[in-house]
């Protein structure tokens, strides 16, 4: 599978095609998608950037739908409670999830310049595999590797 937040693609299409996914998965699970919560996981899935809190919250207060960080901070709970989207750790930041409902544990790959976001499959696999033996049973994961993107190898990304 390519990872999408490296590759050129039509952003406009990704929105559309996760945001339906994600209506459908609430509308399955009797979940409410608010119009700000929409919102927030639109403004993620834009330009496959991570993104702070406070960043989001800018973009709501600019477009009228909140100006307290509460606002913020409870739609991105709602969408990673629900596998909307992934708190990336290193950056503090949020990215939308490609694969959205799915069970998956990806792997991010961070670039240092650009701040963008992939996800790679796969990761929780590995991990299963390995500690099968163990007899440890893994619950959660966060895996993040940081370099640089197709884009910004060759130079200033776009």
């Amino acid at each position: 599978m390519p990872t999408v937040g490296f590759a050129k693609h039509d952003h406009s299409m990704c929105i559309t095609q996760v945001v339906r996914e994600v209506e459908a998965k609430c509308a399955a699970a009797r979940l409410q998608l608010t119009p700000v919560r929409r919102r927030v996981l639109e403004i993620l899935l834009r330009g496959h950037q991570a993104m702070g809190a406070y960043d989001i919250l800018d973009v709501l207060r600019r477009e009228g739908l909140g100006s307290q960080p509460p606002v913020a901070y409870r739609a991105l709970d709602f969408l990673v409670k629900h596998g909307f989207a992934h708190k990336i750790e290193k950056l503090n930041a949020f990215v939308a999830c490609i694969h959205p409902g799915e069970d998956h544990a990806p792997a991010f790959l961070i670039c240092r310049d650009c701040n963008g976001v992939a996800e790679a499959q796969g990761a929780r696999v590995a991990l299963d595999e390995s500690t099968r033996d163990t007899g440890f049973s893994i619950e959660s994961t966060t895996i993040e590797f940081e370099g640089l993107c197709p884009n910004c190898q060759t130079g200033p990304a776009t």
